[in-house]
């Protein structure tokens, strides 16, 4: 099972999971400090003060990269450590990624970066986070600030990552930062902020050299089919793109639809109708920057069926259905039909900019880490993805999540999703029999079996 001889092979990382160093270099406060530091809200209390120290040990994690023959990387710039206020920028800050960027480019590996992964500078969210209409403009000029300064040598950009959970589970749900539980209103504003602040920071990358590639990771409910059947496949497709209920923010085509049609999807007779009306016409034009790809980041998906009368239904998993150590289901098909819906809904090229599972993992005694729960994962889902690509899906990429282990937001430290171990304690990395199995496999461009 071979992949396309272009085709992309990366691991990805996010600033606040792994850098630390979150008092040094000027840096500001993020929401994630504030939320961590608030007893119950992590598992265990902890937070991501030290984290993987990815700020001071960033050059040996990029040599290992190297060593393993993966030569693109996605990670996410701080915007709490470049514009720590959210009005002023840190020349430190900056230096810090251009230290990060050279030493990616001394070693022949390719970075592509992410401009939000969910650190709001927490001056932003004291003026109203993203249910201020602000923000979005905020986030426009750091945006721009940034990009101006790394476009010689970032030429791959990520403007958000996940709008879905960083509006429904930091807005909505009150689990993640900055832990609000809004009304529904708030909610749909805060991501209608989000649209305008792609639609906007886009429009302004473009203007700084317009053969940048722009695009945004998404995430949201998947379905496959519980059967080849005709019935089973559309009921599958519909489910995917289903909206009447509290979780219509956490799909992919609330968000990805303003981006490349210029309006909401349908939602006649809903509660959602009368709040899309309710958006200026103007912003549209604003909001409809069509993406150069569409990253996906895929880890589990929901079974659906037709009923007797055609309509979709999601399958509740059986008793003792296979998961990772999150809990979270392994459903490998989902890699290829969540790819073929969002392609034929879309048309844009996709890049898998994550995929992965937490591993219940250890040092054994004989001082390695072995994990082949993971590398069973990785083959099932690469599978899938291979077939979607033979099947005509234009998928340009992979990247698996993550490369170290990290703090995993409200998970705190308790789930490891690296290809390289991280004893904390020590912050010795030891690479994982995943990491060399996924180094064979970029090295042959091949499923080894």
């Amino acid at each position: 099972m071979s992949f396309p001889n272009e085709f992309i092979w990366g691991t990805a990382s996010a600033a606040y999971q792994i850098e630390g160093g979150v008092s040094e270099g000027e840096r500001g406060p993020s929401v994630w400090d504030t939320f961590s530091h608030i007893p119950g809200k992590i598992f265990e209390n902890q937070n991501g003060d030290i984290a993987c120290d990815a700020y001071h040990r960033y050059k040996e994690d990029i040599r290992l990269m190297a060593e393993l023959g993966i030569h693109n990387y996605r990670f996410s710039i701080s915007w709490a450590r470049v514009i720590p206020d959210g009005f002023h920028v840190n020349p430190k800050g900056l230096e810090y990624y251009d230290r990060l960027v050279d030493c990616c480019l001394n070693y022949g590996i390719t970075p592509w970066v992410t401009l939000y992964h969910w650190d709001l500078p927490q001056e932003v969210e004291n003026q109203g986070g993203w249910t201020n209409r602000k923000t979005a403009k905020a986030f426009c000029w750091y945006a721009e600030t940034v990009v101006r300064h790394f476009y010689e040598r970032v030429r791959h950009w990520y403007t958000l990552n996940e709008p879905q959970c960083f509006i429904d589970l930091g807005y909505r749900t009150g689990t993640h930062a900055p832990g609000r539980r809004e009304n529904r209103g708030q909610v749909f504003r805060a991501m209608h902020n989000a649209l305008l602040a792609h639609g906007l920071a886009a429009k302004a990358m473009r203007s700084i050299d317009p053969g940048l590639m722009i695009g945004v990771a998404t995430t949201g409910r998947l379905c496959y089919p519980a059967s080849l059947k005709p019935s089973d496949r559309e009921a599958a497709k519909a489910a995917t793109f289903f909206l009447a209920d509290e979780n219509w923010c956490f799909t992919h085509h609330w968000f990805l639809d303003p981006l490349f049609f210029g309006h909401y999807p349908e939602c006649g007779g809903t509660f959602l109708e009368p709040l899309a009306k309710s958006v200026p016409e103007a912003d549209w034009a604003d909001i409809q920057e069509k993406p150069d790809f569409i990253g996906m980041n895929i880890y589990h998906g929901m079974e659906a069926e037709a009923t007797p009368e055609g309509a979709p239904s999601i399958k509740q998993k059986y008793t003792g259905y296979p998961c990772t150590a999150t809990k979270w289901p392994v459903t490998p098909q989902v890699m290829y039909w969540g790819t073929k819906w969002i392609h034929e809904r879309y048309g844009a090229p996709i890049i898998i900019s994550e995929n992965g599972q937490s591993g219940n993992d250890r040092i054994y005694l004989d001082g390695k880490v072995h994990d082949p729960d993971r590398i069973d994962f990785l083959k099932r889902y690469l599978r899938e993805l291979e077939r979607a690509i033979r099947d005509g899906v234009d998928i340009r990429g992979y990247f698996h999540w993550s490369f170290t282990d990290n703090f995993e937001w409200a998970l705190g430290y308790g789930e490891r999703f690296g290809l390289i171990y991280i004893d904390y304690p020590t912050q010795k990395r030891i690479p994982k029999d995943s990491a060399a199995w996924y180094a064979a496999m970029i090295k042959c461009n091949n499923l080894l079996f």
